[in-house]
This record gives structure tokens, C-alpha cells and sequence, in this order.
């Protein structure tokens, strides 16, 4: 019989995030890891596999905990357009919370993902393209509702709220300015014909 893990994976995925969120893919170490988790560089990769799926595994605990947990709460709590504006207001106050400026794990990972890893590179394409997603669906939704002005293009409005949210969370690990961010979201959400923001 296969012994039973002896460390809490989830604990432990959330270290490995941690790691790799604050010092990026390349420069985070095996000692690194094995240092944050308290576990033997030998016992992550067995439970996880090679550093790369280790990553992967590490990207999904975190998005599970913060971008497809707020997608889910604001598209079911409020009104299309309010989720919209919801979803940039708690981007821009974990932002500037942020005491380290570390920015988007997910969006660091983007940046920093290389040609000789196709399979990580389609994995966080997939994630932000469900961004995308999210804001399409609330557009027109709110086009349905009236919230949304009918001529708005969905597909533009959509793929225009995620470049300036990329935009936001580069600029978040460098000058994480309340004035700035806000005052670009609110051009965003104006132009995407939602007028009003939380």
C-alpha cells in the first residue's frame, strides 16, 4: 500500500505560490521551495511532479482562491455592470494592499512565460482568456438589461477591459497609484458604456 501524504498539499501548493508569485518561475530555486514548504526537494517532486507541473499545480491553487473565486461571487451577487466595476475596484485595493507590489501572479507568469514551455504558455492564455470571458458575458447581459448601451460591441468592450486591467497589474508591481489606476478604470468602464462604479 502507498503511504499517506504526511504534509497538507494545500499549505503546501500555497507556499509554492507564494514562492513563485514573489521571485518569478526562474528565479525561484528547488532550495527555495523546499525552504518555504519545510518539505525535501525529493518529497515535492514525487507528490508533484518536476518543477514546472509543481508551478502549474502552484497557478491553479492561487487562481482557485483568487480570480475564479471573484469571478464567480460578483457574476452571481450583482448586476452585470456592477461586476464589472466590483471586479477592477478589488483588483486596484489588493493591488495597492500589496506591501511587496507583487502584482498578479497570473500576470507575471504571462510575462515571464517562454517559447520552450507551449504547455504552460496555452494554460495561462486559457485563464486569460476566461477574463475575457467574464467581461463579455457581463456586457451583454447588461445589454439585455438595458445597463449596457446596445451599441457597444461586447467583443471590443471586452478585449479593451482586458488590456487595461494587464496594464493595471504591471503597473501594480511598479507604482501602485490609486489616482492612476482608478482614473484609467473609469475611461475603461466608460468607453465599455457602463457609466456608474462601485
Amino acid at each position: 500500500m502507498a503511504r499517506p501524504r504526511e504534509f497538507d498539499e494545500q499549505k503546501t501548493l500555497q507556499a509554492v505560490a507564494e514562492a513563485f508569485w514573489t521571485r518569478g518561475y526562474e528565479a525561484t530555486s528547488t532550495r527555495d521551495l523546499a525552504q518555504r514548504t519545510g518539505l525535501t526537494v525529493t518529497s515535492l517532486y514525487n507528490a508533484f511532479g518536476d518543477k514546472q507541473a509543481l508551478f502549474q499545480r502552484a497557478l491553479q491553487h492561487y487562481l482557485d482562491a483568487t480570480l475564479r473565486e471573484r469571478i464567480d461571487r460578483l457574476e452571481q451577487a450583482l448586476a452585470p455592470s456592477e461586476a464589472i466595476a466590483a471586479f477592477f475596484n478589488e483588483v486596484i485595493e489588493r493591488s495597492l494592499s500589496d506591501r511587496q507590489q507583487r502584482g498578479c501572479f497570473l500576470v507575471n507568469s504571462a510575462l515571464e512565460a517562454t517559447p520552450d514551455a507551449p504547455e504552460l504558455r496555452a494554460a495561462i492564455a486559457t485563464e486569460i482568456d476566461a477574463i475575457r470571458a467574464f467581461f463579455r458575458r457581463c456586457l451583454l447581459a447588461g445589454r439585455r438589461t438595458g445597463e449596457v448601451p446596445s451599441a457597444v460591441s461586447a467583443a471590443d468592450a471586452s478585449a479593451h477591459l482586458l488590456a487595461v486591467l494587464l496594464g493595471l497589474r504591471v503597473m501594480a508591481r511598479i507604482n501602485a497609484d490609486r489616482a492612476s489606476m482608478t482614473a484609467a478604470v473609469a475611461t475603461a468602464l466608460k468607453a465599455a458604456g457602463i457609466s456608474k462604479h462601485r
